[in-house]
């Protein structure tokens, strides 16, 4: 019986981290925006500029520790870092669950998404099996002795989960979870269906009775129902507050807002354009690849001039600094502005490139892999 115990333990234990560490891995940039929340809330921003290098690295321990656990190689070392690893998880998904602070831990990124007591509840499970497994360690014995192999295999996963992550950062990730993936009606994704379930919500009073002093919580349905608000001795104090107690239709996309530098809103029309339209997104221009810029402004010119073909460049800075900018790129596309969370969601580059037609996300990406315009014309502008 403890021999199977120790083995699920292991094997759950491993196989999860390896999932996790690969699911994170395949959007390091996305990870590195959920480690840019953490070291805000934390007030550690000084390490905001290298978010997604730790992010790169975390996955790759990750995903390291899990293989070694199922390889049993230097169990001691592997369970104290094990150990180490979800301690400072079930810490920061408790917080993130008991105050607020950020909506979804990231655990397995945009594939699933957990809110923040979900992730607590897993890291605690987590915990405890790993807790297990340190006790139990003598137990657990190595496919094999030799120090070659083992070496060559450590080797073997440390380069692959390396590889893997700086891969998908430099060429988008290999599986795309996100709203805006290849194929998606952006359109469609902002609408809720007819018939879909709403959200449903109590507003909440906090009364105090004059008399006694005595406070209590309630909700409208209650205080009606109980005509305690004809009572004279209680009051409510404060602001009523709304409570989701039955989550709704969530909406796929249901923060993308464009407009252009007077405010005028232009969503409808750009995401509705009958046309092929490209979208270059570049949602921090200081930040943003300039020889990137360059070769998707000579894009733009090129479609325009042969094929009519709308080009336009979504960024959530000021106007005035994205005018300066444009003017020193000498940009042709025009200038739209956008929060800066949807446009990361867009495409997972700065700057990215999508290419649109009738809402539909035809192709998208990254500006280390960009067609040429020979390449587009071929295969979409010219047919």
């Amino acid at each position: 019986m403890q021999k199977i115990a120790l083995n699920f333990c292991r094997w759950f234990v491993g196989v999860l981290f390896i999932f996790s560490g690969l699911i994170k891995a395949n959007d390091p940039l996305g990870f590195g925006y959920k480690l840019q929340e953490y070291f805000e809330v934390f007030h550690l921003t000084f390490l905001s500029n290298w978010a997604t290098g730790i992010a790169i690295l975390l996955c790759v321990l990750e995903i390291v520790l899990g293989a070694l656990l199922l390889f049993g190689f230097w169990r001691n070392q592997v369970l104290k870092g094990l150990l180490a690893l979800i301690v400072f998880f079930t810490f920061l998904t408790f917080v993130s669950a008991a105050f607020k602070v950020v909506t979804s831990c990231g655990c397995f990124g945009d594939a699933i998404p957990l809110t923040p007591w979900q992730s607590f509840d897993k890291d605690l499970i987590l915990l405890v099996m790993i807790v297990y497994l340190f006790i139990k360690r003598i137990h657990i014995h190595p496919v094999t002795n030799h120090p070659g192999w083992q070496s060559g295999l450590f080797s073997a996963v440390f380069a692959a989960s390396l590889f893997f992550g700086t891969f998908t950062y430099n060429y988008l990730p290999i599986i795309d979870f996100l709203p805006y993936k290849v194929g998606s009606s952006i359109p469609e994704s902002m609408k809720i269906p007819p018939g879909a379930a709403q959200d449903e919500f109590l507003i909440m009073y906090q009364l105090k009775n004059k008399a006694t002093g005595e406070t209590k919580t309630m909700s409208d349905k209650d205080y009606m129902k109980l005509e305690i608000w004809k009572d004279n001795n209680w009051e409510v104090v404060g602001d009523p507050e709304k409570k989701l107690i039955k989550k709704g239709y969530d909406v796929k996309i249901k923060d993308l807002s464009i407009s252009d530098a007077s405010g005028t809103d232009y969503t409808k029309e750009l995401i509705e354009n009958p046309y092929y339209n490209l979208v270059i997104v570049a949602y921090d221009l200081r930040h943003t690849d300039e020889e990137g810029i360059a070769e998707t402004n000579a894009l733009a010119l090129n479609a325009a001039e042969q094929f009519n073909i709308r080009t336009v460049l979504l960024t959530s800075n000021s106007a005035a600094d994205a005018d300066a900018f444009s003017k020193k790129m000498k940009l042709f596309m025009e200038v739209f502005y956008a929060d800066a969370v949807p446009l990361k969601s867009m495409v997972r580059a700065n700057p990215g490139i999508l290419l649109l037609k009738n809402g539909v996300v035809i192709n998208k990406w990254h500006y280390h892999n960009l067609p040429s315009f020979e390449e587009l014309s071929k295969k979409y502008f010219a047919k």
